[in-house]
């Protein structure tokens, strides 16, 4: 089985998800925890923390146990704080990854990827669009995503959410066309319709060739764009808008 790596090297990922984990936690202790998270309506700034703190123990148990697991701390301890949970889970799991290469085999939810460092990029753009969540959600400047990171955070959000976790759900469009995704040198396709949703990387030539074609001048604006994270109209898109509207739709159910 051929196995989907992303733009950026797999030891990239696990120092950036270290630092972005440690940026999270920062943020959280700095912040009143009953704050509404604009992009995750109902959630506060604290369930978010629980939220990421959760997932941290719950992927170390799967690396570890090879299996998705039943059980796992998924609150803070009596008295410990949602900051200190946080960390103490980012460095549970970063010892778990780093103790791995990067290809050796872990059990995960995307076939085309069933290795440690599936993990590594997964868990990064979790904590990444989760640290933007706290920042909106406090009302402080955000920190910025850099460029190669934004760009490896588009293509999995494109090729693992748009390409692997809709059809999972058993989602699709309603509309069959397709949205070129360019940013820099690097473009994708996304193609969805009432029978399938799919993606991949392809050349700036085929992606102008698409029905809607979503550019913007920082690939972070893009990053939070795919994610929900900012406003539909918060790109430029050349093209009638429908298909790009709708991939932007799609990517609301699959990531929430």
């Amino acid at each position: 089985m051929s196995r989907e790596h992303g733009p950026v090297d797999r030891g990239r990922l696990l120092t950036a998800l270290g630092i972005e984990g440690r940026v999270l936690a920062e943020a959280v202790h700095a912040a009143p925890v009953e704050a509404p998270v604009p992009a995750c309506p109902g959630w506060s700034l604290g369930e978010v923390a629980r939220h990421v703190g959760s997932l941290y123990r719950m992927v170390r148990h799967r690396l570890a146990d090879g299996r998705n697991p039943e059980d796992w701390q998924r609150d803070p301890e009596p008295g410990q704080s949602l900051a200190a949970y946080l960390e103490t889970g980012l460095a549970e799991l970063l010892d778990e990854l780093a103790a791995h290469d990067p290809e050796e085999h872990a059990d995960t939810w995307w076939p085309a990827d069933p290795t440690y460092g599936f993990w590594r990029r997964r868990m990064l753009h979790e904590t990444l669009v989760h640290r933007v969540d706290v920042e909106q959600a406090a009302g402080t400047p955000e920190g910025g995503i850099a460029e190669d990171l934004a760009l490896d955070g588009i293509d999995e959000a494109l090729t693992l959410w748009f390409g692997q976790k809709l059809p999972m759900l058993g989602l699709t469009g309603t509309k069959a066309g397709s949205v070129g995704v360019r940013s820099g040198a690097h473009s994708w396709i996304a193609r969805a319709g009432p029978e399938s949703t799919e993606a991949w990387r392809c050349s700036a030539e085929e992606a102008e060739a698409a029905d809607d074609v979503v550019t913007a001048a920082e690939p972070g604006r893009i990053y939070l764009w795919l994610w929900g994270r900012s406003s539909l109209t918060s790109v430029t898109v050349r093209g009638v808008h429908d298909q790009a509207a709708q991939l932007w739709a799609l990517m609301r159910l699959a990531t929430r």
